[in-house]
């Protein structure tokens, strides 16, 4: 039994904006870890609604809705992510921005 073509539609990215997410721990920068950001976006323990619609989709990437904006995505991992202690005992600061394919990246 063959298998049915894959559509465009499921090839393309899940959500319109994707974002850029880096990690700033102890002055050091880095891409968040998948697997911080798969465990936020699978359950995000905000009990905020907007992050239903959020999909991690590699270390410091992730696809996320419209309702979703950047700032507010990087103050909630911050803040999740500073509880669960994975600064080691520093704040986690998070830097969200729109990544450079995102059709909906505002032009400088």
């Amino acid at each position: 039994m063959h298998a049915p073509p894959q559509s465009a539609c499921y090839t393309a990215g899940v959500y319109a904006r994707k974002l850029e997410v880096d990690v700033v721990i102890g002055g050091e920068r880095r891409p968040c870890p998948l697997e911080w950001l798969d465990a936020f976006c699978m359950r995000n323990f905000t009990n905020a609604a907007e992050f239903d619609d959020t999909l991690a989709t590699g270390a410091g990437r992730v696809e996320v809705s419209f309702r979703v904006t950047p700032e507010r995505f990087a103050e909630s991992l911050a803040a999740w992510l500073s509880q669960r202690g994975k600064g080691d005992g520093k704040p986690v600061q998070v830097v969200a921005r729109a990544a450079p394919s995102d059709p909906t990246k505002k032009k400088s």
